[in-house]
Formats: structure tokens, C-alpha cells, sequence
């Protein structure tokens, strides 16, 4: 009799007292067998609710069990599920998400039909609350325009071989070969640890029926705040490897807002440069109101036409300024120096 795989499903956690409840009941309700599961809930030393439900999970299923991350950070968390945990496939699963039915029977099946290292889904983002804002700002974050090829944001037709996925399952056996996550970093792990998969030979599918659902913070500020972080996030990871450590798209808002404000001082001492700087704002303001119509027209809602550029503006811009942040940071680092230098 052949035995199913045994999956170790890991979810980094922390003050996630109003989502935990239903990303394990999702886990709960999936169709694979129990018996050849367990799940780590590795919990960042939880300030809210979040301790109190998981004592509820760990003592009425014997394959849920708390771990404790003192460092609090993401792949802090995921490395000590991975040194703790028995399965020969490991699932990094976002406590923020609920998974349908058959997420991880399908990463499983997807790992052995393709014969690939590490199979992941897409997520499907949604409000919060049914306001023009949340809903604008979801749509933002899971648009070509917004997002450019983040195929497990935008969605794919059929299984690829790509960068990343979310809610990646991995063979355990390769983090023998390339290593763990990388605790330098508090965000962009997940790209880092993909990048070098891929450079070491190794495969990640995709799979757009390998669905989670996802519900953001999309109130304007927390999205801008978000937005800024993961911008300065997108260069930091440069300070620690001599790899390029995320996808050339993490860069493009580095280079549109440097390129706007370059060109747009220049333009005040040298009429030459206006040029350059219109066209740049000129091609944006295009693409966006383009975009714009788009979905106005898709959701049948003409106010998407005024809302969609000024988050698409928020998000682009934030992204960059927060880059151009990270840039610096990067530079003035000694480490960033030695890596670049040592032999």
C-alpha cells in the first residue's frame, strides 16, 4: 500500500488573533489524510488573542502543535518549523489566508506529476468591507498595471514553471542543498529562497487551481505604509548576497520615480530635460488611465475610472520612494561592500 507523502505544514504567525481561527479551519477541512500531516504554527510571541486560540487547535487535534519564534521575524519562524519538522514535503502557509478543500492533496499531486522541487498556487485578494477604497486597492494589487507579471497575484491559466508562487510545498531534501531562509531578511525571503533554488537547478510550478484567499489591510494608509515597506524591502536583500536577490519587475518603480525626479530637477536648469520627464509622466498617466477604463468597465462602475489612478499612483510611487530608501540604506552598509569584495 502507498502511503500519501508526509506533509509538514508551517505557518509563521504573530497578533494574527482575528485570522489564525480561520486559516486552521481551512487546514482542518482539507481532504488530505491527518494521518500524514502535522502542522507547525510557529507564533512570534502573539500580543493579542492569538496564544489563547491556539492552545484551543492544539488540544483538540494532535497533529496541530505551537512553536515559539523569540526572534519574531518571518524566516526566523519558518526556519524553525523546517529544523523541527518530520514531513519529507514541507508547506509554508500564510496565517493571513483561508485554502480551499484541496490545496494541499493538489500541491502533492502537482509535485509528483511534474516531478517538480516546489509547487505553490495563487491567491485570490478581497476587501475586507464592501467600500470603493478596499475594493480599488485589492484590484490594484492583483492587476498587470499594479502588480506587473506576479503571476500568483494576477492568475494564470495553466500550471508554469516559474520565479515564486505563494503558498509554496517544498522537498525538504533541497533545503540540505541550497540552505534555509535567510534571517537577514524581514521581508523578501520567500524571492531570495526561489532565486536560489532556481540557481541551483531547482523547479517551481505553479498551479492556478492551488487557490488561497487573501484580505488585505486596504485602508488607504495601512496600503501606503505596506506599499513603502516592501519598496525598501525590495533593495535591502542586496545588502546581504552577491546575488541578485529578487526579479528585475521589484526594481521598476526604483527606476520610474528615480527617473522622475532626476529629470524633473533637471528640467529647471536644463529645458532639454523636460522632454524626457514628460514623456515618462505622459506614458504613465496613459497606461493608468487606460488600465482605469478598463476596470471601470469590467465592474460596470464608473468611479473605478477616478479611484484606479490615484492607487495605482500610491502604490507605484510609495514602492519607488520606499526603494529609493533601501537603496540607500544599502549602500552606506559595510556589509553590502563585503560582499561585493570578498573572495
Amino acid at each position: 500500500m502507498n502511503l500519501e507523502p508526509f506533509v509538514s505544514i508551517i505557518i509563521p504567525c504573530r497578533d494574527e488573533e482575528k485570522f489564525i481561527n480561520k486559516c486552521l479551519d481551512s487546514i482542518i477541512d482539507n481532504n488530505y489524510p491527518k494521518n500524514r500531516l502535522e502542522v507547525l504554527v510557529v507564533d512570534g510571541m502573539s500580543n493579542d488573542g492569538t496564544r489563547e486560540a491556539l492552545k484551543y487547535y492544539v488540544q483538540e487535534y494532535s497533529y496541530i502543535r505551537r512553536l515559539d519564534n523569540p526572534k519574531k521575524i518571518t524566516p526566523c519562524a519558518l526556519n524553525i518549523g523546517i529544523k523541527n519538522s518530520r514531513g519529507e514535503l514541507v508547506l509554508w502557509m500564510s496565517a493571513h489566508n483561508e485554502y480551499e478543500k484541496e490545496y494541499i492533496s493538489k500541491c502533492v499531486k502537482y509535485l509528483k506529476k511534474f516531478n517538480a522541487d516546489a509547487v505553490g498556487g495563487i491567491i485570490k485578494i478581497h476587501p475586507r468591507k464592501d467600500h470603493i477604497i478596499e475594493k480599488s486597492i485589492c484590484i490594484a494589487i492583483s492587476h498587470p498595471f499594479g502588480v506587473g507579471k506576479s503571476i500568483h497575484k494576477i492568475g494564470s491559466k495553466n500550471p508554469q514553471w516559474a520565479d515564486t508562487a505563494f503558498g509554496v510545498c517544498y522537498k525538504k531534501e533541497i533545503c540540505k542543498k541550497v540552505g534555509i531562509f535567510n534571517e537577514n531578511l524581514v521581508r523578501g525571503q520567500d524571492m531570495e529562497f526561489s532565486l536560489r533554488l532556481k540557481k541551483a537547478g531547482f523547479r517551481t510550478l505553479l498551479v492556478p487551481e492551488i487557490v488561497s484567499h487573501y484580505y488585505p489591510r486596504s485602508d488607504f494608509m495601512s496600503f501606503w505604509r505596506h506599499n513603502f515597506e516592501n519598496g525598501v524591502w525590495a533593495i535591502l536583500p542586496f545588502r546581504y548576497t552577491s546575488m541578485m536577490p529578487v526579479s528585475w519587475r521589484h526594481l521598476v518603480p526604483l527606476a520610474f520615480v528615480s527617473s522622475v525626479i532626476i529629470f524633473g530637477v533637471l528640467s529647471f536648469f536644463f529645458q532639454f530635460f523636460l522632454w524626457p520627464f514628460l514623456f515618462i509622466i505622459g506614458s504613465y498617466s496613459l497606461c493608468s488611465i487606460y488600465s482605469s477604463t478598463k476596470i471601470a468597465l469590467r465592474e460596470s462602475n464608473f468611479r473605478y475610472l477616478f479611484i484606479m489612478p490615484w492607487i495605482f499612483v500610491s502604490l507605484h510611487i510609495g514602492y519607488g520612494l520606499g526603494s529609493l530608501l533601501g537603496m540607500f540604506k544599502t549602500v552606506v552598509s559595510k556589509q553590502f561592500w563585503r560582499n561585493r569584495f570578498s573572495k
